[in-house]
């Protein structure tokens, strides 16, 4: 620890780092400005109660922009003054607030627990405590919420009984309960009650323990014929259209202009976001939003500065090269739609006639993410490998996709085996 006083020029000069870390006062000991990755920068006051084997006990005082420096040191003083006499201020604060309701642990949690969380993911939770967390659980007291609760708040999200039609302020309808929504809902439960904990408002966490509905989630890989006549069909669609049947689509607006010749051409900007997602493994949105400015076919790559883990840098194959130098570039966005200026909102009509007529009505979008993951795995790719193409924060999002090593693992124990087998199972001629 330094033996400078924490001024403004120190706490502004503080550069983030890959996790928090704290600037310590050399003044007023137990005094630090603590300083998030995001850039975000908070006070603190830190001191035991009982001597080096008492608890410990952490004190958030506010934000630097919010609170001067000087303003932060007062409110450290006067707990770390009341500390050195026996008395913990802060812990008869956190006291008081094991008796807040659910509700107001929500509303504390997405003021100062989610520093760290995309715009995006803030108002996905936002639309998740509103929608179930504050309707089943929101008037009861934190302190009295235990395991069981959580299991029989996850039932009854899955069977929808707090899901409406409601949206969020950012636009994101909420979906209508369903086990998959109610393990993702649970999980967030969870988040809030560690902030809980790490505050000291509760001393365990009630989701700890707490059984979740089984991922059900199916993964749908393309064969190496289906992959191939996708990409035929979409070859037909950009260039002569695909066929056109009056079932395919009963709104009038999309039918062809020419009923003499029924068959639509697909745009070549949409059949070239689809190939991308298969050459690449790129979410859908990471697709549809991709900036000229973030393209780099020199060096061949894409240069992502907010995908869903952050930013993200995606290598391209000589493939994927083509396709992009294939388009013209026309307004910001690499792949045209209604707008010059805004990205395109989604593929689901084009894609819905594109997968149909190459009979893979069962396949997603998403599933050519996995695709691109299994045809990887095949190749003999290592999965940590994968999982840096696929851009996964955690290796056990990688670990999905283990079992596909199973079959370049066969055909490399059948060539090895080959000649084994060949002394093993020859006959031999018998003396004559």
């Amino acid at each position: 620890m330094s033996n400078e006083r924490l001024t403004k020029t120190i706490v502004e000069r503080a550069e983030p780092r890959a996790s928090d870390h704290t600037i310590w006062c050399g003044k007023l000991r137990g005094f630090g400005c603590r300083v998030w990755p995001s850039g975000k920068k908070t006070f603190i006051a830190q001191y035991r109660i009982g001597g080096r084997s008492g608890k410990l006990r952490k004190k958030t005082l506010g934000t630097y922009g919010v609170l001067t420096v000087d303003q932060a040191r007062k409110e450290a003083e006067k707990y770390l003054a009341l500390a050195q006499t026996g008395q913990d201020l802060a812990g008869e604060e956190r006291q008081v607030r094991t008796e807040m309701t659910v509700s107001e642990l929500c509303d504390e949690y997405l003021e100062h627990g989610v520093a760290l969380k995309k715009a995006s993911t803030v108002a996905t939770d936002v639309g998740r405590i509103n929608a179930h967390i504050r309707p089943l659980l929101g008037k009861r007291k934190i302190s009295t919420v235990k395991r069981a609760d959580i299991e029989r708040f996850m039932h009854d999200v899955a069977k929808g009984k707090t899901a409406h039609d409601k949206r969020t302020e950012k636009g994101r309808s909420i979906v209508r309960g369903g086990k998959g929504t109610a393990t993702r809902t649970v999980r967030l439960l969870g988040g809030i009650f560690t902030y809980a904990v790490n505050q000291g408002y509760l001393e365990t966490n009630p989701r700890t323990g707490s059984k979740l509905f089984k991922d059900g989630a199916k993964e749908r890989f393309l064969s190496q014929s289906e992959i191939e006549r996708l990409g035929e069909v979409l070859t037909e669609a950009e260039t002569i259209g695909l066929p056109w049947h009056l079932k395919d689509n009963a709104k009038t607006k999309h039918r062809p202009v020419s009923e003499g010749n029924l068959r639509e051409k697909i745009s070549p900007h949409v059949t070239a976001a689809i190939r991308l997602l298969l050459l690449t493994g790129c979410r859908l949105r990471e697709i549809l939003d991709l900036r000229w400015s973030e393209v780099d076919l020199e060096r061949g790559l894409l240069d992502l500065p907010d995908s869903k883990t952050g930013r993200k840098v995606v290598y391209l194959s000589e493939a994927a090269v083509e396709v992009l130098e294939g388009l013209p570039r026309v307004g910001t966005y690499v792949f045209l739609g209604a707008s010059l200026d805004k990205p395109r909102s989604d593929l689901k009509r084009p894609w819905e006639r594109i997968s149909r007529h190459a009979g893979l009505a069962d396949v997603r979008l998403h599933d050519l993410r996995h695709t691109f993951a299994s045809v990887s795995v095949a190749s003999g790719m290592s999965l940590p490998m994968i999982g840096a193409l696929l851009g996964h924060k955690s290796t056990s999002t990688t670990a999905r996709y283990a079992h596909l090593t199973d079959d370049p693992l066969r055909r490399a124990l059948n060539e090895a085996s080959g000649s084994l087998a060949k002394a093993m199972l020859s006959k031999r001629e018998p003396d004559a």
